[in-house]
């Protein structure tokens, strides 16, 4: 088999026309399309009898993440508008901490139109409730195509997370080639998003009701939640001609340990709604590689490559082994959850550790999503791609998904 880094990008491409794109949801979310892909069979039902088709003892995975209000946009005294990007927090680094700051925090931020932002402070006036703020950003530092931003607001009585809710625009993904509108302020969290952290939807979640996870529940279906905080690398085209020389993206994670728990102790199967979930899941197996290696290492060691998966250098451990070293590391520093990060990257040649089926919507071509779906259903990943273009399946965030056992 081809190794990961030789595989070229050009051979998982398919002809997406642009009207097969959803730019809007449906207004009943669970009455979407759903893909049924089982041992080379694919069918097609509507999203609502999800619980009809999930096999008994089945341990659904759900990413409780949340989108936050990221797009800043400021006026220079000059007319021109700059936008800052909320990506991630660096100090504090916590994102429970960042949100909860009252005075000044300092993000990793993109910035549009930056040559007409060289130099000096940028700021604006906010409405929180009764109360108008004065938020300013000042560019410390630049960390790539990121740059560092310290922003300061007085009066000092309102949180950073406030004033995200009261100036921030809901980032939608760029290919929906439109601006955020009132309605995409809900219909772009899922219903059981807690965690405030990312800057896109884990958007497999976007199709459960209230009245879908009843049903789950009626059924025996049993719940986990994990939370990883979404970036904007998610969004990132894989432009170079082989996947050697593609970087991927840093996300984080956290996990509690009751769910590792949990994990350990499930008898059936671990289905991942959304590849972020797929993402942690399979990222557990490795961080307990790396504990059952050295058990006393930091979590700046835990760091997942992502080509960690493929160089063969950590113990070959069954799941069960590797969580167990998790726990028993949790136990050692007498703490509740795990947090790392991971750049893992899910291709074809990668073997499935915890994960046994996943939901997920229709993703972009060429793209490090598609691959992982590659990866898990081999070839038919091209039957499973014709079969929604020829059955009026939406495609991408706002699309219908795929249940994939």
């Amino acid at each position: 088999m081809t190794s990961p880094q030789q595989i070229r990008i050009a051979d998982y491409h398919y002809p997406l026309p642009d009207e097969r794109i959803a730019k809007y949801p449906l207004t009943r979310r669970d009455r979407s399309k759903l893909l049924l892909y089982k041992q080379g069979k694919i069918s097609d039902t509507c999203f609502y009898r999800l619980p009809e088709y999930l096999p008994e003892k089945s341990l659904l995975v759900f990413n409780n993440t949340r989108v936050i209000q990221a797009r800043l946009l400021f006026q220079k005294a000059t007319g021109a508008s700059i936008e800052v990007f909320c990506l991630e927090p660096v100090e504090p680094h916590d994102y429970v901490l960042a949100f909860q700051q009252t005075k000044q925090c300092t993000w990793k931020c993109l910035v549009g139109n930056l040559k007409k932002w060289k130099n000096g402070l940028l700021q604006q006036t906010v409405r929180v409730g009764n109360e108008r703020v004065t938020l300013t950003a000042e560019r410390t530092a630049t960390c790539g195509e990121a740059h560092r931003i310290t922003f300061s607001w007085e009066p000092d009585a309102h949180t950073f997370a406030d004033l995200l809710e009261a100036a921030g625009t809901l980032p939608l993904p760029p290919y929906l080639h439109r601006e955020t509108e009132a309605a995409d302020l809900s219909a772009y969290q899922t219903v059981y998003s807690k965690i405030r952290g990312s800057v896109a939807a884990p958007t497999a979640g976007l199709h459960f009701t209230s009245e879908t996870l009843s049903a789950l529940d009626n059924r025996g279906i049993e719940r986990e939640e994990i939370t990883l905080h979404v970036g904007a690398g998610t969004f990132k085209p894989v432009k170079t001609e082989t996947l050697g020389t593609h970087l991927m993206h840093t996300e984080w994670f956290t996990v509690q340990r009751r769910t590792i728990a949990r994990l350990l102790a499930f008898p059936g199967r671990v289905i991942a709604v959304g590849t972020t979930s797929v993402r942690t899941l399979e990222s557990l197996y490795y961080i307990g590689a790396m504990l059952a290696r050295h058990p006393d290492a930091s979590p700046e060691e835990w760091m997942v490559g992502q080509w960690t998966p493929y160089e063969k250098t950590l113990p070959d451990l069954s799941p069960s082994e590797s969580l167990h070293q998790i726990l028993a590391y949790l136990e050692r520093q007498q703490t509740g959850q795990l947090t790392a990060a991971t750049q893992i990257l899910i291709a074809p040649g990668y073997t499935f550790r915890l994960v046994n089926g996943m939901l997920t919507n229709f993703h972009q071509p060429q793209s490090t999503l598609l691959l992982l779906v590659a990866a898990f259903a081999g070839n038919d990943w091209k039957q499973i791609y014709d079969y929604a273009l020829n059955h009026d399946f939406r495609f991408l965030s706002y699309g219908d998904s795929s249940l994939l056992l």
